[in-house]
């Protein structure tokens, strides 16, 4: 019988070299640190600073009428994210509005109910996390806000109002005016709108779904249309939502203040 040789753990026969079990102490450098080291560096203490400013500015001047169109860009992408749920369930968009009055509608064929009804709200909370994260880099700040752009762009042709309409073209226009701003100037215009974004689309998630779920009860809401569907009450699945809201809000900051470190 012909003797076998031992061949030692992590190597390979036949001229092939043998790779590390573990990275190295070099490799391990390329990869994120997720942890705060060094928090707050100047970057990081800029962030936070802004999140809280916009944070207490929104609360202060709630009802004032400056902070309408960002409200209704809230409601906009709260309906986009019923939308796009929509379309990746395998359903249609019919078409959507969005009104003075803070509402909105979306109107659908098809698709996966399940994923619909919370899509909005989850949605709108989600994209706040985005934009919020998105905020931190020069870079990645340019593709959310063509994202938004492209977003606002489509939305437009399947708009059943004019409020929806001259929103969209109210926001692609400040988007063209920040990103010049941005491209042109040491100003960082398109980053201040894109986290002013992020931090109102959360707070007006929380404050919305606290608003409609939980302090009242709304009828055909999403929440208790979605409770007819998956057993419940409106008000624990509002509850449910709320949370994972806040948590998304919470971690959009911190993966935020990470990029920053």
């Amino acid at each position: 019988m012909e003797s076998l040789e031992p061949v030692q753990a992590g190597s390979l026969r036949g001229g092939l070299e043998a790779q590390p079990l573990f990275l190295s102490a070099d490799d391990s450098r390329t990869l994120t640190n997720w942890q705060l080291n060094g928090f707050p560096n100047s970057e990081q203490g800029i962030l936070l600073g802004l999140v809280i400013g916009y944070s207490i500015i929104i609360g202060i001047f709630w009802r004032w009428q400056f902070l309408k169109p960002f409200k209704l860009i809230t409601v906009f992408l709260h309906e986009f994210g019923h939308a796009s749920a929509a379309l990746c369930t395998g359903g249609r968009v019919l078409g959507m509005e969005v009104n003075t009055d803070e509402g909105g509608v979306t109107k659908t064929q098809g698709g996966q109910m399940c994923c619909i009804l919370p899509a909005g709200y989850l949605g709108s909370s989600f994209f706040g996390m985005f934009f919020i994260i998105m905020s931190a880099d020069s870079t990645s700040v340019q593709i959310a806000a063509g994202l938004l752009g492209v977003a606002l762009f489509a939305v437009f042709f399947i708009a059943d109002n004019w409020t929806l309409r001259s929103l969209c073209l109210l926001f692609i226009g400040i988007i063209a005016i920040c990103w010049v701003l941005e491209v042109t100037t040491s100003f960082p215009a398109l980053q201040i709108m894109v986290l002013f974004i992020g931090v109102m689309n959360s707070l007006f998630s929380i404050y919305d779904i606290h608003d409609d779920l939980i302090s009242r009860r709304v009828n055909h809401s999403d929440a208790s249309l979605f409770a007819d569907l998956a057993g419940g009450s409106s008000r624990c699945w509002g509850v449910i939502w709320c949370i994972i809201s806040i948590v998304l809000f919470i971690l959009g900051i911190y993966i935020a203040l990470v990029l920053e470190s």
